[in-house]
């Protein structure tokens, strides 16, 4: 036995060199209660390497200390297990406390006996979850060379799939969570946050961890590559050129990975490329990471297979927003220009809305549905005649209702939609001439019954109305405008909404500066 193995670790040896040094060592626990047995065993198997890993020995003289270790110990890769010890049956009971109660089925299990009489191999191997039966007259140092390498084996085998197992459930998990991000710079941090993780975790990666984690997303646009998200040194470089970041080695390898079509692993980085249907291009780059197993290698491509449809995905619904939302502000835009007033205000109104609604405490993403969907507050105007909606003097109360109509008439006009952005656009077209004290219309809601998006519209179209010339008025003075915000606090308006305003009135008139008529 031992001239086998020392053969096979000069072997070793001389492909590997000294790497096995730096290596967690394989554990095997020896139960029996005889310490004749327990030095046997280590004078048998001295200096046994597999897989270039060394052999560490763990020895316990009863059941119930077995137990205490392998609680421990989880990671045991083989149990020598006597079966008779302090009781007859006290190996038999370690078996079912590995395989019953803490659920260890990766561990392998040789039962070993000196008394075959009192545990029959036929009756143990069929009740109880063990992997091999060995009388210990027959354990020879050679017969226990063999069955430790082809243990230790089975070991690496079935441990590595359940890995990969829970690494290909890690890998769906992830592309499952990509798939809900509706930016692309979200969606690309999401990328680098799950890939870190299951590249840290992955047992066969070697991840220098000296410095914080770096790594970053890009997108190849106009002949050069440009980061789109990045951890660590590579955060907040938003849109920069990666030429400016990393060093021209790295670019070359991009570049290659870009031609070729394939990920990179080299030494100390990892690129991941992928393009789209629609000849996007995007690669992740991943510092540190010096060696992965070819399954490891295969979920990371096959994460980015998914990544790509995510990426594709986004691409396309941006296209289809940002199509939607020039088709809102020209649709609002051909409103405001038949009751001759331009389609800047719409421009003003939207972004003041967007202001406020941030400031008041709204998400991003309803913030910016608020943006998009604000310009149609007055698209029941198309509806009204041109005598009553361009009258520049005072309307008649029969004018009067027919001009308050177009409220419920934008309303009707978008309440069937499913976009998004034309559901947000319905609510405001039927509650922005509402008021907080409830003397508005079409509904005379009042404070809190009004739709949060109604009450900023309102604001924000008066409040830019005011300041711009109609046809029925010269525009006002600011100190005139900023009066009438404070006088209908609490009746037109909501109190917090005047305060944002007034707090926030530099950025306000920022906008009407940038979109003037």
């Amino acid at each position: 036995m031992n001239k086998n193995a020392d053969v096979l670790n000069f072997a070793e040896e001389r492909e590997n060199g000294q790497q096995e040094n730096f290596l967690e060592p394989w554990k095997v626990l020896i139960v029996d209660d005889e310490e004749a047995v327990h030095n046997v065993t280590l004078l048998a198997l001295e200096g046994v390497k597999f897989d270039r890993k060394p052999v560490k020995f763990i020895s316990c003289y009863t059941g119930e200390e077995a137990k205490k270790t392998i609680a421990q110990n989880p990671d045991i890769a083989v149990i020598l297990l006597d079966v008779v010890m302090e009781t007859d049956t006290a190996g038999l009971d370690v078996v079912r406390y590995i395989r019953e109660e803490i659920k260890n089925n990766l561990v392998r299990i040789v039962l070993r006996t000196g008394q075959p009489g009192q545990a029959p191999q036929r009756e143990v191997i069929v009740n109880y979850d063990i992997n091999d039966y060995k009388e210990k007259t027959e354990l020879t140092s050679s017969k226990l060379f063999t069955m430790m390498y082809s243990s230790l084996r089975a070991y690496r085998d079935i441990n590595s799939i359940e890995i990969n197992r829970l690494g290909l459930k890690h890998i769906i998990d992830a592309s499952c969570d990509i798939f809900r991000f509706s930016s692309l710079e979200k969606c690309a941090t999401g990328v680098l946050e799950q890939l870190t993780t299951f590249i840290q975790t992955a047992p066969c990666a070697v991840y220098e961890r000296k410095e914080p984690v770096s790594s970053l997303a890009a997108i190849y646009l106009e002949d050069a590559w440009y980061v789109i998200s990045g951890i660590g040194k590579y955060a907040n470089h938003f849109y920069t050129n990666l030429s400016t970041l990393v060093p021209e080695s790295v670019l070359e390898k991009l570049q290659k990975a870009h031609l070729e079509k394939h990920n990179i692993f080299d030494e100390n980085f990892m690129i991941v490329y992928f393009e789209d249907r629609f000849g996007h291009k995007n690669a992740l780059l991943f510092e540190g990471v010096s060696k992965l197993s070819d399954t490891e290698k295969d979920l990371i491509d096959l994460f980015a297979r998914n990544i790509s449809i995510s990426f594709e995905n986004i691409h396309l619904n941006s296209d289809l927003n940002e199509t939607q939302r020039e088709m809102v502000y020209l649709l609002g835009g051909a409103v405001e220009f038949r009751s001759k007033e331009t389609g800047n205000h719409v421009k003003r109104v939207a972004k003041i809305s967007r202001l406020l609604a941030l400031k008041y405490g709204l998400s991003e993403d309803e913030a910016d549905t608020l943006k998009f969907a604000s310009p149609l507050h007055d698209l029941g105007k198309i509806a009204i005649p041109d005598a009553i909606l361009n009258k520049p003097g005072k309307h008649t109360e029969e004018e009067s209702v027919i001009m308050k109509s177009h409220a419920e008439i934008g309303f009707n006009m978008l309440k069937s939609t499913e976009g998004k952005i034309l559901k947000a656009a319905s609510i405001v077209a039927l509650e922005h001439h509402e008021r907080w004290d409830g003397t508005g219309y079409p509904k005379g809601k009042t404070g809190q019954e009004i739709h949060i998006y109604g009450r900023i519209t309102a604001l924000a179209d008066v409040f830019d109305a005011l300041l711009a010339k109609r046809c029925y008025k010269e525009p006002w003075p600011l100190e005139r405008v900023l009066d009438l915000l404070q006088q209908e606090k609490g009746k037109h308006f909501e109190p917090k909404l005047v305060d944002l305003a007034l707090q926030n009135l530099d950025e306000l008139l920022e906008i009407q500066r940038a979109h003037q008529d």
